[in-house]
């Protein structure tokens, strides 16, 4: 930024300009934003964290007596509300899952790809002090902070500060290694996370990192790993969210409680003085709201398409079959059924002791995957494209111990050619009773001691492995927004599926698997699936045409 400018902006606002408030508040309050929201990781106290910098910065600008040090000024400030936040809250608190996951954040809004993703990504398996460093350093190997600005904001000489940042990279290269190896399908590390919940924690972390330390396939690279400071260089701030708002408001406050508390008498009345201004994307209402609005010549934004169901207390039920999609009449001219325009109804489990019918035959030349054999989706944007002629396993993985609430299902976007939906197995519905469940699980989807998934009205309720026929290519996107899920999808062959629906309760299953596939173009076609490639997979329609 250029610290002339910006000079004489801090100087004209100290002297009761209200314009030039705007604009300040207006031009840091991202900076704010992106190390307040990089340090709490997105937590719901994000909001309230940057409200608070921003009040204290405002009430406390005639203070400055350097307009030089405004910058450095201001990041101490937001780390020391950062560190008061950790102070007021209680452990039970600081454990509550994200408000919007800030890794995601980063990623979608700067659309990083590989490793720089890799690094946003690791910053979920750091412990909160190094988060806090981190928070600062990405923005000082941006070009956004220096590192005297770094040591003063920590309140550590600048060789004590080397010394932390260097600690600190260690264990971010440890967390990109863990990250690169959950993407990976290294059986050993398959089995060992078996009993993790899906949360990051520093106990994870250790256990993880010692796997593979030990392990000749994740310690393996199949690519020249890059330095994390190599790869943030001259990466942009993260936008703020179009509707974040900051009120300046004082609220219950009196002017003279607020001249008492150290407002400045020109502050007071540039504050309070009803006024409404444009800059920067922000705007600023009477009582001083800061409204993130989009700039004219922006795109549109992508839409956000709220969860239908909300959680609820009760287990899911599965509803009653809709009434059966209306069909075409025969004719001579028109083919019944065509292909298309079965989608999958919401159906009943079948008798656990049912063997699944035959599954008929359809020509096999193998699929390929962009994912690899196995691709795993545990976030939000993460996507596999599949093409070939063959079948595709899908297998669940609903966490709603770390995240209960609604689902927003995966869709299927950019057809060519035809996908079936063929089979349901991996020896249980979701929504099956599970054995013996440990800690607070009363079915796949949840239980009354951590909440439940919950699926839009009318989706079809998911089995533990769902397979495809695909005829063409396909992407496959996660959808992630309320509940917590991953999908894993595997390319496979008819004699790996009859095998597994073929498994059931007298094998120790829950139930056999169903066969879905007529082996004609009227077997069901799985829903949330388009020929379309629209900019947010997420507004795929649930009952498509394709």
């Amino acid at each position: 930024m250029d610290s002339e400018h910006w000079r004489a902006v801090i100087t004209a606002a100290q002297a009761g300009d209200r314009r030039a408030l705007d604009e300040l508040v207006a031009g840091w309050l991202p900076l704010v934003y992106n190390i307040v929201g990089r340090a709490l990781n997105g937590h719901a106290d994000v909001d309230d964290v940057v409200q608070e910098t921003m009040l204290r910065a405002v009430g406390n600008l005639g203070s400055l007596r350097d307009p030089d040090s405004f910058r450095s000024w201001l990041v101490a400030i937001a780390m020391r509300q950062i560190r008061d936040r950790a102070r007021r809250k209680t452990p039970d608190r600081l454990e509550e899952a994200p408000a919007s996951d800030f890794a995601d954040l980063t990623v979608l809004r700067l659309q990083l790809e590989g490793q720089r993703r890799e690094v946003a990504e690791a910053v979920r398996w750091l412990d909160d002090e190094d988060r806090q460093l981190l928070s600062l350093w990405w923005l000082e190997v941006a070009g956004e902070l220096t590192r005297r600005e770094l040591a003063a904001a920590v309140g550590i000489t600048r060789q004590h500060a080397a010394v932390r940042v260097q600690r600190m990279k260690e264990r971010l290269e440890t967390s990109r290694g863990i990250v690169r190896a959950l993407d990976g399908a290294c059986p050993g590390l398959r089995e060992l996370t078996g009993r993790w919940d899906g949360r990051p924690d520093s106990v994870w972390r250790k256990r993880l990192a010692r796997h593979i330390r030990g392990c000749g396939y994740c310690g393996g690279t199949r690519e020249t790993v890059v330095p994390a400071e190599r790869l943030l260089v001259g990466i942009a701030l993260v936008p703020l969210p179009v509707g974040f708002t900051l009120s300046l408001a004082f609220g219950g406050k009196t002017a003279v409680a607020a001249t008492s508390a150290g407002w400045s008498v020109k502050l007071l009345g540039a504050l309070t003085k009803p006024a409404v201004a444009v800059t920067a994307g922000a705007t600023i209402v009477a009582g001083g709201a800061y409204v993130v609005t989009q700039p004219p010549d922006a795109p549109p934004p992508r839409a956000a398409i709220a969860p239908t169901a909300t959680a609820t207390s009760e287990p899911p039920r599965t509803s009653a079959p809709p009434a059966p999609t209306p069909r075409s009449s025969p004719s001579a001219t028109t083919k019944t059924d065509p292909y298309g325009t079965v989608v999958d109804a919401v159906d009943r489990a079948p008798d656990a002791d049912t063997p699944p019918a035959a599954l008929p035959r359809r020509p096999e030349s193998g699929i390929t995957s962009t994912g690899g054999p196995k691709a795993v989706m545990q976030h939000r944007g993460d996507r596999v494209t599949l093409t070939g002629r063959g079948y595709v396993l899908v297998r669940w993985q609903i966490s709603p111990a770390s995240r209960p609430g609604a689902l927003v299902m995966p869709s299927w976007t950019g057809l060519k050619g035809r996908l079936f939906h063929v089979a349901s197995g991996g020896s249980r519905r979701m929504d099956d009773p599970l054995p013996g469940a440990p800690n607070g699980y009363a079915t796949g989807m949840g239980g009354p001691g951590i909440g439940y998934a919950v699926l839009p009205p009318g989706t079809q309720q998911m089995w533990q492995n769902e397979y495809f026929y695909l005829d063409g290519t396909v992407t496959l996107t996660q959808n992630e927004r309320g509940c917590d899920y991953g999908l894993i999808v595997f390319p496979t062959d008819r004699d790996a599926v009859v095998e597994d629906i073929g498994q059931g309760p007298p094998q120790g299953a829950i139930r056999y698997g169903l066969v879905r596939d007529t082996g004609t173009d009227s077997a069901p076609v799985p829903q949330y699936v388009t020929r379309e490639t629209p900019a947010d997979p997420a507004t795929v329609p649930q009952r498509s045409r394709v």
